[in-house]
């Protein structure tokens, strides 16, 4: 309906269209005035995806029209609920999907991909989505929903973004057995198979793309996100956003928070509930932050400590019995801020918040499992319990909380979005051949410098995408100059 008189006579589609000439504003409404129409999240999630299949451009005009909005919707907390129901939500496939069964020939594969200059690639093999666990194919709508982010939040353009699944089975026994799967019906291939899969998966890329093509790994299971994010990250330009995404988030979170209770980050003893690659990625910032403020690391490891399903997890043997539950670890350590990373829904019990209230004046308590099903605790929850002295900031987003005396409080969100859209922009532009944890670091402290004290712990969608546009510039620069980030002066230059 935009096309112009001269365009749809050029077209040979004159008299096939209304007579009526449309600009994308008009458009966007009436796709507002649909998507307002939609019943739940779901429906309003496979309406966004069909105009994304359909439109691309008005599907991004759409999201940036209002992110606050529709970053839910395509995004965390509803891409877990179309992942688990990607069956039936299916209309039309996105993205590339590679078997187990295309080993020696994946390179091949890649040739099928129209678009030949692609920048960064998000693959998963569907093995840990979100807090969900093993989705297998279905887990494709993660890969989707982050590059669709890319492009919204970090201004790329969307054909320079692949989504692959690397499908190896599921043991998703449920899935197995559901006429509406769309992925391979066997076990989980694992061991030698697999590592040759993933070998030569990311040769393919770097030979077909280059080797500046960024690889962004995503939910893949603890087993293999460590040593495979260990494997690749000085060989490839690649990082895991489970790991070091999260951890970035985190930090950023815990360094505003450290403007409310005017304190250093080595000032604190953090208790994480959870010790999987999340848990594991941010204590790992976090020791290099405290390192940052002049703390030996031995001490900086000596004031974080971690809570698994078994109890605390120590290095000697004789673990002393107080420390078997999760509420007496927090009695013996006394800690000033609590991470959740279990995506165990309740983790945080009213015993557990209530005493961190009494430890500390103003108690950080971080619940940062997706989707929101699974967040350890919830807003209301922990300002409620705390009388308001609570810093919380959830995974997923949780709606403003208003206490009986009138207060209302609106609870920072915490989630990887904030972080891996600006670090594949820069990334990408700047032709970074190894993502180290230096950048994840610095985007943590470059997050920060952008909020006030007003701001919640962690600002809306909107503060991010904003600072996110005000980046951009072009990649249009003289043949064969190099854009460099100078980490000392915070500024992009041509090397």
């Amino acid at each position: 309906m935009a096309f112009s008189l001269e365009e749809r006579l050029q077209l040979g589609i004159h008299g096939l269209l209304p007579p009526c000439f449309l600009s994308q504003d008009v458009q966007l409404l009436r796709v507002l005035k649909n998507y307002e129409m939609k019943r739940d999240d779901l429906d309003r999630y496979v309406f966004l995806m069909g105009l994304q299949d359909r439109n691309e451009k008005l599907f991004y005009r759409v999201l940036t029209s209002d992110t606050e909005r529709f970053m839910p919707i395509v995004y965390t907390p509803t891409v877990g609920l179309a992942c688990q129901m990607y069956g039936l939500a299916f209309r039309r496939p996105r993205g590339l999907f590679i078997t187990i069964h295309d080993l020696t020939h994946i390179s091949t594969v890649l040739q099928s991909w129209p678009e030949k200059d692609i920048r960064a690639v998000c693959v998963t093999d569907g093995e840990r989505i979100l807090g969900l666990g093993d989705l297998g194919c279905y887990g494709m709508g993660i890969p989707v929903g982050k590059l669709a982010l890319y492009t919204a939040c970090g201004g790329m353009p969307p054909q320079q973004c692949l989504p692959v699944m690397l499908d190896v089975g599921t043991d998703n026994e449920e899935l197995l057995k559901d006429p509406l799967y769309i992925g391979l019906r066997h076990k989980r291939i694992r061991g030698q198979a697999y590592d040759d899969l993933l070998e030569e998966f990311m040769k393919a890329v770097s030979d077909r793309y280059g080797m500046d093509c960024l690889i962004q790994f995503e939910d893949f299971a603890n087993t293999n996100a460590f040593r495979l994010l260990s494997k690749y990250r000085n060989q490839f330009c690649t990082f895991n956003d489970d790991i070091q995404g999260t951890a970035a988030v985190a930090v950023a979170g815990l360094l505003a928070a450290l403007r409310v209770t005017k304190s250093k980050m080595s000032d604190h003893t953090i208790v994480f509930q959870g010790a999987g690659e999340a848990a594991m990625g941010i204590a790992d910032l976090i020791t290099m932050a405290m390192e940052k403020e002049g703390l030996p690391k031995d001490k900086a490891l000596r004031k974080i400590w971690m809570v698994d399903s078994k109890g605390l997890i120590v290095k000697v043997i004789q673990v002393p019995p107080l420390c078997h539950s999760a509420r007496s670890v927090f009695l013996l350590l006394v800690p000033t801020c609590s991470l959740g990373v279990a995506a165990i829904s309740g983790a945080f019990t009213e015993e557990i918040i209530r005493d961190m209230a009494s430890f500390n004046e103003r108690p950080i308590i971080f619940a940062l499992s997706n989707p929101t099903s699974k967040a350890e605790c919830t807003a209301e929850q922990c300002y409620a319990i705390t009388e308001g002295r609570g810093i919380f900031a959830s995974g997923s987003p949780f709606d403003p909380v208003t206490l009986p005396d009138g207060r209302t409080f609106f609870p920072g969100q915490g989630n990887n979005a904030y972080v891996f859209p600006g670090v594949g922009l820069g990334v990408t532009a700047c032709a970074i051949r190894h993502v180290t944890d230096e950048i994840f670091l610095t985007t943590a402290e470059s997050r920060i410098s952008e909020l006030s004290i007003q701001t919640p712990v962690l600002p809306p969608y909107r503060l991010c995408t904003t600072y996110w546009r005000n980046l951009k510039f072009s990649s249009r620069f003289p043949e064969g100059e190099r854009l460099h980030f100078d980490v000392k002066d915070n500024k992009i230059k041509t090397l």
